[in-house]
């Protein structure tokens, strides 16, 4: 008896997408796929937007600083001159008195009665003296060297003008180019630099005080670049150029 096959129901696979539905499924998975890079997109402009505003702070922040610093440097150089104009206005007027006590000596008139003479306030002195005695900075060493420069060359302007002149070239031209060794080494026999700087009491000294050094066996004055100070030598410019353009400078 032949056998006959069980009536077995079988399932058949799912069966496979039509053309259609593939289009369909490859327009979703591309739509996803720039959703997605639309909101990375996003995501990195919203960081690129966050860091230019960190960015921007930060460098209104070094200007504000920068521009309080500078404003703090003028009113010291201001403060400065004033009282550089005072000393020199109270020099002449003692000269003015020792002048008046001559006139008087010659003509035989007795001396003037000191009641008469506005005295002094000792006040002010005892004041100044009881206040603490700090170590001179930087630029106050400056600023004395250049007034002793004055001083001991007073009967020779053009002299003391040209070495305050030629040493701020100096200044200006490693602040300029403090990169470029040629302008922070000098030669100190180099003729010039006598005449200008050299054989002026006080010129070497301005230039170490900005950090020149002297080097082999003192032929030559060396700035290195890695102690060049901007602050330094913007502060010996303008020490300079208040020397020079202030008519009271280095009177006493």
């Amino acid at each position: 008896m032949p056998l006959v096959p069980a009536n077995t129901k079988v399932e058949s696979p799912n069966p496979s997408l039509t053309p259609e539905e593939i289009k369909i499924r490859a327009q979703e998975l591309k739509e996803r796929a720039r959703k997605k890079k639309e909101e990375e997109e996003k995501r990195m402009e919203r960081e690129r937007e966050k860091e230019r505003i960190r960015i921007g702070k930060e460098l209104l922040e070094a200007k504000r600083i920068e521009e309080d610093n500078e404003r703090k440097r003028l009113m010291a150089l201001r403060k400065a001159e004033k009282e550089e104009e005072k000393r020199a206005r109270e020099k002449i007027r003692q000269k003015l008195e020792e002048d008046k006590a001559e006139r008087r000596r010659k003509l035989g008139l007795p001396p003037e009665d000191p009641a008469t003479v506005k005295p002094s306030a000792p006040s002010v002195e005892e004041k100044k003296s009881s206040l603490p005695i700090r170590p001179a900075t930087k630029v106050e060493q400056m600023r004395e060297c250049l007034r002793s420069l004055k001083q001991n060359h007073k009967d020779d302007d053009a002299k003391v003008k040209r070495a305050f002149q030629t040493l701020l070239t100096y200044v200006g031209n490693v602040a300029k180019n403090p990169n470029e060794e040629k302008f922070r080494k000098i030669r100190l026999n180099n003729q010039t630099f006598q005449d200008r700087v050299g054989a002026l009491t006080g010129g070497i000294e301005f230039l170490e005080l900005c950090g020149f050094e002297k080097i082999e066996g003192g032929e030559f004055l060396f700035l290195p670049r890695e102690k060049v100070e901007m602050v330094v030598l913007n502060s010996a410019g303008s020490e300079l150029s208040s020397a020079i353009n202030n008519p009271f400078f280095g009177v006493l």
